[in-house]
């Protein structure tokens, strides 16, 4: 017996919700929807197709994945029980934590906790710039850190705006490291 068109579309919102409860969307989460959904509401070959198409496209491989799942399985109506289902778990999840942060906000601990990320967060962004310049040759890497460090310091004194920094890196990115 075929199932109603309406519990098609509370199954997707819930398989949606467990996905995305228990991974983090990304493809991880391709190996749980393909035993949530393969046999019950698609086949195989419409998987497979699936994961192709949100793979070619623009943009969060677990939305287009949903939007995929939920039209062919539910149509419309599917597709947006799978949206639903895949945006309720971050939604309430970013809303928790932004509650959470706004209460402890003026809390002293809290600055603390902030001025104790910085150097964790700086270490962080030395050890990647390290593991690109060690990947290089010796000149390669004096040349780039030497145009890199002077750039950064221009920008520094001449109090560029950020977006403009990120902007001219990933250019300067390009031309120097293709």
């Amino acid at each position: 017996m075929k199932p109603s068109k309406f519990a098609v579309w509370k199954r997707l919102f819930w398989m949606f919700v467990r996905v995305n409860l228990l991974s983090t969307s990304g493809p991880a989460s391709v190996g749980l929807l393909y035993k949530e959904s393969v046999g019950t509401l698609m086949t195989e070959a419409e998987f497979i197709e699936a994961v192709g198409f949100s793979n070619v496209l623009p943009g969060s491989e677990a939305l287009k994945l949903a939007m995929f799942v939920g039209f062919a399985a539910g149509g419309i109506p599917g597709t947006g029980a799978a949206l639903l289902g895949s945006i309720v778990p971050p939604t309430l999840i970013m809303l928790t934590v932004a509650a959470a942060i706004q209460r402890v906000q003026g809390e002293a601990w809290m600055a603390n906790f902030i001025q104790g990320l910085a150097p964790a967060v700086a270490m962080l962004i030395v050890v990647v710039a390290w593991q690109i310049f060690r990947s290089e040759s010796t000149k390669t890497i004096q040349a780039r850190a030497l145009i890199i460090a002077g750039l950064s310091a221009i920008c520094f004194w001449l109090d560029v705006p950020s977006p403009l920094v990120l902007l001219g890196a990933g250019i300067l990115g390009v031309i120097l490291f293709r």
